[in-house]
């Protein structure tokens, strides 16, 4: 009996394009679950040389400006971080920390209740040795602080006379276009010709805190901050510095930090 002809081989169909994940957005997160004792672990139980750098650029800011000028400072999107409203306390009578994330909150909130933890001791004096204006204590550098529970998106336009952002924009986000509104809005909540200070991760990609969790990120350097409050700002500087091996592989190449002053309705700064 003849062999039976072989079955014509179907064609296949050409394999199709993965579709890209959509990117993680601020609303998608739940930020009332950020490990703060992690978090704080990882990066500020002791002064890494990185925060000394940041601290030392941005007081440098600080000293052109005079003690107690500035009515009311927003740290937008505070975290447990407290060495920026250390610094800003040097110019402000008062500090309001604008936090989302209830966890952050309650850690703020047992700060100015309790006093600071010890392992602040070394960044306060780093900062008042830096910049003199900063309160003789700890304790004293956070008396203006008032913690805000809310998101920073909701805070009101030109409601503050100087601004300043640790690591938010490109922490909360995998989308670049959010990661703009939110520099937008921290511009926007600053009344024209008000100072400005930032620093950003640079280039850090979605990025892991303690052993589990998982938390968006958005690569940016510093063309990335240059390009987005150039036409925000005037006397824009931005500047860089390289990676800190003392702290834990985010996958960040350093760090971007930035000083501005918001537009003024003229055009010419102020």
């Amino acid at each position: 009996m003849p062999a039976r002809p072989p079955r014509p081989l179907a064609a296949r169909p050409p394999p199709r394009a993965a579709v890209p994940a959509a990117p993680v957005r601020n609303a998608d997160v739940d930020w009332d679950r950020w490990p703060v004792e992690d978090y704080l672990a990882e990066n500020y139980r002791v002064l890494h040389p990185c925060d000394a750098a940041v601290i030392a650029h941005h007081a440098a800011f600080y000293r052109t400006l005079r003690p107690g000028s500035v009515a009311g400072a927003v740290e937008f999107g505070a975290g447990p971080n407290l060495y920026p409203l250390m610094l800003a306390a040097a110019v402000s009578r008062r500090v309001d920390a604008v936090e989302a994330g209830a966890a952050n909150v309650a850690y703020l909130r047992r700060q100015l209740r309790r006093g600071p933890d010890a392992a602040w001791g070394p960044f306060h004096a780093l900062c008042r040795r830096l910049l003199p204006a900063v309160p003789a204590t700890p304790a004293g550098a956070l008396a203006a602080v008032r913690v805000v529970h809310g998101d920073v998106r909701a805070v009101p336009g030109g409601s503050y006379g100087l601004g300043s952002m640790h690591f938010v924009a490109e922490s909360v986000t995998e989308d670049r276009a959010e990661f703009e509104a939110l520099c937008r809005v921290f511009a926007a909540c600053v009344v024209p010709g008000g100072p400005l200070v930032a620093a950003f991760m640079e280039n850090m990609p979605t990025y892991r805190i303690g052993r589990a969790s998982r938390w968006p990120g958005c690569p940016v350097d510093a063309d990335t901050v240059r390009a987005v409050f150039a036409p925000l700002t005037e006397e824009l500087a931005v500047t860089r510095i390289d990676a800190d091996p003392t702290l834990p592989d985010y996958g960040d190449s350093g760090m971007v930090l930035m000083t501005a002053r918001t537009r003024s309705r003229s055009g010419r700064g102020g």
